[in-house]
């Protein structure tokens, strides 16, 4: 999707307002890929005004109780998300359809999720400083125990004969030994 600049999208509204031409033939005129694209920003002018065409570079979050109370709306009237986007002062009607996609895949949790990638905390994460009980230090050795248990299986699985591999490595690394000692 192409990116428009404010005096661009200005430029197409006011030609509409002035009668210019209609969406189709003002898309074609200013080579805009879609005549729905004129009739959104058209919309939005109307609604909001110039601030409606303006790029949003700082991100508006919304609590999860005005999200349902948008999508309610939606599905009691049938409107287009346009038209709700306007009713609800909200600049991308594409919003609301997210989070009508994201309530209906899965629920009220879906719309409460944060979206991106977690911030890096500056605290220090490092679990080794902190001292275990002895019940946390015999789960967590019998975790390790149990990736030991499935990397030997998956060896095992592949062919790999463990038990002489070891003595393999172990008659190497006393003939090594010999050598350096000598």
């Amino acid at each position: 999707m192409a990116k428009y600049d404010f005096a661009f999208k200005l430029a197409v509204v006011k030609a509409y307002i002035n009668g210019e031409g209609g969406y189709v033939s003002l898309a074609k005129r200013f080579n805009i890929a879609s005549d729905r694209t004129v009739a959104v920003w058209v919309k939005a002018y109307n609604a909001f005004g110039e601030k409606a065409l303006e790029r949003k570079f700082q991100n508006k979050t919304y609590s999860v109780q005005f999200k349902l109370n948008v999508l309610d709306y939606k599905l009691r009237t049938g409107k287009s998300y346009q038209d709700v986007a306007i009713n609800f002062d909200i600049s991308e009607p594409s919003l609301i359809a997210n989070w009508y996609r994201l309530w209906s895949q899965d629920g009220v949790d879906g719309l409460s999720k944060p979206k991106g990638r977690p911030s890096m905390s500056k605290k220090n994460h490092n679990k080794e400083n902190k001292k275990l009980t002895r019940e946390e230090e015999l789960e967590r050795e019998n975790e390790l125990l149990r990736v030991e248990n499935a990397y030997l299986k998956k060896l095992r699985a592949l062919g790999i004969d463990i038990q002489s591999r070891l003595r393999k490595q172990n008659h190497e690394s006393s003939r090594n030994s010999e050598r350096n000692s000598d």
